[in-house]
């Protein structure tokens, strides 16, 4: 051992690395030996009072709102080495690595959701590690610094005619800043519980309004927009029309009845009521979607009673296709070019979700006049393609556009299937290889 890391031993504090479950740091080291500034014989106030004889600055610090415990204890020791550090600032390890010594069980084992920036170990991204002006020494108030990040999601909320009373307190009413146990998006407690606690359904007027239905154990955000919206009664902004009219029997058996909240019938039966139309046109076509028919049908797509998105689906694009489709999800990630649909998750561009003629659910059945809608290829000169090409790898194929590219990307550039434009062509063009 070098005497330079010899004396690192002896001042460390213990280099610390568990920010949390999951996020591939490696285990933690023991907590700081209490009895380490006399081993070392440190002078009164070397783990930090004698620090401010250099850092002046620090001295106001100690007077805001909220300070950290060491910092306000002068314990800079807890978390910097005086001497060296393979880390920035001194520090006795990187992003939340420091934290963990102390706060080991911010992130509960096995959590069901955990915040991005907790899961990354970035805890000062909402965190000042000395002081603040806010309580648990946050970097802003809490609803501003919520918006920081989830931008649309507070701009929504701020416009909303209709505001939900927690929200106008502040995010940590419903969610959980760092990691959730047992639910997702970080709330405190599922739904309905969470609802509950401030929605007693048992009140005459929260019966009427859902029609005398026994809704109590129901998905209260299946229906309402839990930040906020300009309908009335907190409802998403596209409503099913049975539910619009207050016709849920339309649906779902009468209030009171044996069957309790059961639908009229099931599956595909049960939209076919009104939209036999649609479903006729579907089912017209020679390749239907399997979740048009199996399952769920409909209701593994559209919700039947509110969305925030038109049609009223689910989710956008990528959120709702990637639940099956999470292989083309992934590959448009790791693509080198990104090709736009795929991108705004807006796989309808090219796909139908319903039915097709054509193979892949595609709209148009020749791949050539789908891609012409965005590319304009055909207005100049280009390789050929189309139905009179036969491709020279197979007499059964014909060359189109995704003779050489991959629509869903490859980590290729301009999504090609191989690295070099030359590797593709001498595929057909083998006179050419060399």
């Amino acid at each position: 051992m070098t005497p330079r890391s010899f004396l690192r031993a002896a001042v460390a504090l213990g280099l610390l690395a568990l920010a949390a479950p999951g996020a591939g740091a490696p285990p933690a080291a023991p907590k700081p030996d209490a009895k380490a500034a006399t081993r070392q014989k440190l002078k009164p106030g070397a783990n930090g009072a004698l620090c401010l004889d250099c850092h002046p600055q620090f001295s106001d610090r100690l007077k805001m709102a909220s300070v950290h415990t060491p910092v306000r204890a002068k314990q800079c020791t807890g978390c910097h080495n005086p001497h060296a550090s393979d880390h920035g600032k001194l520090l006795s390890a990187t992003g939340g690595a420091a934290c963990a010594a102390c706060h080991a069980g911010t992130v509960p084992a096995g959590a069901k959701s955990v915040h991005e920036p907790a899961a990354k170990g970035e805890c000062q991204k909402c965190h000042d590690p000395h002081a603040s002006a806010t309580a648990g020494n946050l970097v802003k108030p809490v609803g501003e610094l919520c918006a920081s990040c989830h931008q649309k999601t507070a701009e929504a909320a701020a416009k909303a005619k209709y505001k939900h009373a927690p929200v106008e307190k502040g995010c940590s009413a419903c969610h959980l800043p760092h990691a959730s146990a047992k639910t997702a998006a970080l709330l405190a407690t599922d739904v309905p519980d969470l609802c509950l606690k401030c929605h007693k359904p048992d009140r005459p007027t929260f019966a009427k309004k859902h029609m005398g239905y026994p809704v109590a154990k129901s998905r209260c955000t299946s229906c309402h927009d839990p930040h906020g919206s300009n309908q009335n009664g907190l409802m998403y902004a596209e409503v099913h029309s049975p539910v619009a009219k207050g016709m849920c029997n339309q649906c779902h058996e009468p209030p009171g009845s044996a069957a309790g909240f059961a639908t009229k019938t099931e599956g595909v039966a049960l939209c076919n009521k009104c939209h036999n139309q649609q479903l006729a046109t579907m089912l017209d076509k020679g390749r239907v979607h399997r979740p048009v028919l199996e399952g769920d049908a409909c209701l593994t797509c559209h919700s039947p009673h509110a969305s925030r998105a038109k049609g009223l689906v689910k989710a956008g694009g990528t959120a709702l296709c990637g639940g099956c489709h999470s292989e083309s999800v992934k590959r448009q990630a790791l693509s080198r070019t990104k090709h736009q649909p795929v991108l705004d998750g807006d796989c309808a561009k090219c796909h139908d979700p319903h039915s097709s003629n054509a193979p892949l659910m595609l709209k148009p059945a020749i791949t050539v006049e789908l891609c012409g809608t965005c590319h304009n290829y055909q207005k100049h000169s280009s390789h050929p393609i189309g139905e009179k090409v036969v491709d020279p790898r197979n007499p059964n194929l014909t060359v189109d556009c995704l003779s050489c590219h991959r629509a869903h990307g490859t980590e290729h550039e301009h999504m090609m299937p191989f690295p070099k434009t030359t590797d593709l062509c001498v595929k057909c063009h083998q006179d050419m290889k060399r």
